[in-house]
Parts: C-alpha cells; sequence; structure tokens
C-alpha cells in the first residue's frame, strides 16, 4: 500500500516532523518506508528519516507493507495533515 504526499512545512522534514512521523509508526508491525528521489528509508527510523533532508515542495511516497498496513497509513496520513507536514497528492 502506497501514498503520495507534498511536503508543505516551511523547513521540510526536519527534526519536528521526523519525530512526528516516527512516534505515529512506530507502535505498528508492518514494514514502512519513506521514498524521497530514489532513496527508500525506514520510517521507524528517525536517523534514516532525517539524513534524507527532505526539502519543501518535495514529493515523498509512504509504502506500508504488513498486517496493520491500512491502519498504520491511516495514522501516517492524519499526522502529516494534522500537523501541517504536507498534504496527499
Amino acid at each position: 500500500m502506497e501514498k503520495t504526499f507534498k511536503i508543505t512545512t516551511s523547513e521540510g522534514v526536519h527534526a519536528r516532523p521526523s519525530a512526528l512521523l516516527v512516534s505515529a509508526v512506530t507502535p505498528f508491525t508492518s514494514n514502512v518506508e519513506l521514498i524521497y528521489n530514489g532513496k527508500s528509508a525506514n520510517l521507524k527510523s528517525i536517523m534514516a528519516v532525517m539524513t534524507q533532508s527532505i526539502p519543501t515542495g518535495s514529493v515523498i511516497t509512504i509504502s506500508a507493507e504488513g498486517a496493520d498496513a491500512e491502519a498504520l497509513m491511516s495514522k501516517v496520513t492524519n499526522v502529516i495533515i494534522s500537523q501541517g507536514i504536507g498534504e496527499e497528492c
């Protein structure tokens, strides 16, 4: 399962948005990846997410696979939109 988002926060995906995303997906058992610019990062690892250096205006894809992937995707979508990190494409 995949969803695409455009990053709208003025600072891009820096420490705070990374922490919010990682915290949102950590309780789930599914594997989840953040894909940006052809590179994939484990969304459960704050360091992996932050090293992507995702600027404002970028398009990212969140990919989840596993038993609770649908619930995980719902949660991450809610966090991205409600916290002003980005918008669904």
